[in-house]
This record gives C-alpha cells, structure tokens and sequence, in this order.
C-alpha cells in the first residue's frame, strides 16, 4: 500500500516560530510593569525623609525594573519578528494601540533611574550614556506615539467610547520632560543646557494641551454612560499620571533654569512651580479619591486581577515626585507628608500587582491569549478575566 502525504494541518510544534508561540499575545500594555517597578525606585529616592536602606532598596529596584525592560525588550521583538499578524493586530485595536505610549515612559523611567540611584552602581559617566541613549530613544518613540495612535484613532479605530488609555500616547511627552533636566547639568554651559530645558519645556505643552483635551472626554464619557467595566475601572487612575508628571515637571524646571537661563526667566519657572502645581496636585487629590471610590465600588462587584492593576503604580508615583517637588519649593510639612502618605500607597500597589502578575506569568494564564481553541486570531483587548 503506497504512503500518502498527510491531509491535516501540520502540527503547530513544527511550523515556523512555533517555538515562540508564549510571545504572541505579548502586547504593548506589558511595559506598564517596567514603568510601574521603576517609578518606585525614581520616587523613592527623592522622597523627603530619611529612611535607612531606602536609597539601597531603590537601587535594587532600578535594577530589577532594568532586566525587565531588556527582557521585554527582547520578547517583544521576538513578537514582531514571529507574530508580525498579532503586531499589525494590535496596532488596530483601539484597546491596545494607546499602550505603544508605555514603550516610551518605561525608556524613560529606567533612564531616569539610572541617573537618580543607578549612577550607585555603576558610576557617573555610565548613567549619563545609558540615560542619553534611553532619554532619545524613549523621547522620539514618546513624539512618535503622540502623533501616530490619535491619527489612528481618527481613521482606522473604531471607537466604542472614551477611555482613560486615550491619556498613554499623549503623556509620554510630560515623561520627557519630567526627565529630561537631570541630563542638563552634563551638557556643555550655554546653548546645549537652555535648549534641551527649553526643549523639554515645549513638549511639557504638547502633553498637557492634548490632556487637556482628552480629559473631559473621558470624564464625560463617565457621566453619560455610567462606571467602566470591571477590568477596565482601574485605568482611572491614569488620569493621575499628567497631573502629576506636569507637576513633577513644573518643579524640574525651577531646579534647573537656576544658572541656566537668564533672569527673570529662571525665577519664573519657580514661581510658575508652586503656582501650577499646587491647584493641579489638589484636582489630582480629588481624581484619587473619585478613581479610589470607584474601583472600591468594582471589586464589591466582583472585579479580579488583571493587568490594568499596574494603573495603581505609575501614576500613583508622578504624584509622589510632584509631591516631594512641592514640599522642596514651599517648605510646607503637608505636601513632605502627603509624598510619604502616597509612596506608601504606590509601594503597596506595587507588591499587589507584582505578586499577581508573577503568578499569572508562571501559571502562563496572563501569556494565553483569547480564543485558546481557535487557531483563527481573534482581536486582543486590554480586558481580562
């Protein structure tokens, strides 16, 4: 009897890149833990009191946040070399597209670390490379999502309703420029220090006018439709991450226009400091405490982990740092207090949502994508079970 080719599909074992097959549902929304881990490590080594072993543990922190960007780094390129369909997918998805703004703000967060504790480990001059060439590149991807996920949005999403997601592309600027003044005292005096702060304060305009914009859309969508779905109620809290990197931001500005530009200009941007930034901080008192009822209202009706729990660290810690600005520039005991108070918020936040991630990753519950039993791909959301 003469062999016949087999008539099934070949086993998915033997197809091309089948090996990589855990990277396939590894979406943008995956850079969040890395700015998540290292806004804890940044916050914690501003923060204005002294604990012993804090600047160590920030430091181990900024290391680990540091081998989970380079991890990630590598799996997602795995992703686009193998599942470039999954890719092109997501990029469509109008609930995952906004989440290519995090590739930026976890550049940018580790670089940020890398000056701020990691300069500990590995000296002066190696921080400053490794946040030059983190600050660019997360800067230009920043400018890039800024302009490329809103086009999207306009012509090729299909949009259901206002998301606090919309904020990711459009905050990745204020990163860039919350960041940016730690390189200026390594730039040559003169031009090359005024340009990058003036530069840095330009892009603090683009990020703030788009949320500006965006903002009352989301609010609006909250009144006119009722609490987002279960999964979704902790992307509140983003809206916490332009409020205070503006706010972080404002207060760099004063630390670094002093010798760097011309009065009045570098006592502005201290008087422009205090004058944005407390009413700002206190709209973001009020955004927490509406964000906290609701996700409280959410998990008495039921609401599981997902990976929208990582909204709890990141913003939670721009708070932080524009909170420890404030306490710097009006020497008030409230605002040292209220970054203490939120540290310890953003530090608990952080334990929560590590401790569930690192179970779903071992248990590979939060690596399997949707439609399991199908081969057919289907559209990948930012929601899960």
């Amino acid at each position: 009897m003469a062999t016949l080719a087999p008539s099934r599909p070949v086993p998915v074992a033997t197809t091309p890149g089948a090996r990589w097959t855990p990277v396939r549902h590894l979406g943008p929304h995956w850079y969040a833990p890395v700015m998540g881990t290292a806004i804890v490590a940044n916050a914690g080594a501003t923060l204005p009191v002294h604990v012993p072993g804090l600047r160590t543990a920030c430091t181990f922190v900024w290391a680990l946040s540091s081998a989970m960007l380079l991890a990630l780094l590598g799996a997602r390129a795995l992703h686009w070399v193998h599942h470039r369909d999954q890719a092109r997918a997501h990029l469509l998805d109008p609930a995952m597209a906004p989440f290519y703004g995090c590739l930026s703000m976890a550049l940018l967060a580790v670089g940020g670390g890398t000056m701020l504790v990691g300069r500990d480990w590995i000296g002066t001059q190696a921080a400053v490379t490794v946040d030059v060439a983190l600050f660019t590149s997360g800067t230009v991807i920043g400018l890039a999502a800024a302009v490329a996920i809103p086009y999207l949005m306009i012509t090729r999403h299909r949009i259901e309703g206002a998301s606090p997601t919309w904020l990711l592309p459009v905050v990745a600027p204020m990163v860039s420029a919350a960041l940016g003044p730690l390189l200026i005292p390594h730039l040559p005096t003169g031009q090359a220090q005024q340009t990058l702060l003036i530069l840095c304060h330009a892009m603090f305009g683009v990020s703030l006018l788009a949320t500006l914009v965006m903002l009352p859309l989301v609010f609006g969508r909250l009144v006119i439709d009722g609490p987002l779905p279960l999964a979704l109620t902790p992307t509140l809290f983003l809206v916490l991450g332009p409020l205070g990197q503006s706010t972080t931001a404002a207060n760099k500005f004063a630390d670094a226009a002093q010798g760097v530009l011309p009065a009045p200009y570098d006592h502005g941007f201290t008087v422009f400091a205090v004058l944005f930034g407390v009413p700002v901080t206190g709209f973001a008192l009020l955004w927490l405490a509406l964000a906290g009822a609701l996700v409280v209202r959410a998990r008495r009706r039921g609401m599981g982990f997902a990976m929208t729990f990582w909204a709890f660290t990141f913003p939670v810690g721009t708070c932080v740092t524009g909170a420890e600005g404030l306490a710097q520039h009006t020497g008030l005991a409230v605002f040292r207090w209220l970054a203490i108070g939120l540290y310890v918020l953003l530090v608990a936040a952080w334990l929560v949502a590590g401790a569930h991630t690192l179970r779903g990753l071992l248990s590979g519950a939060l690596l399997a994508g949707p439609g399991r039993a199908s081969e057919a791909p289907r559209p990948v959301t930012a929601r899960t079970r």
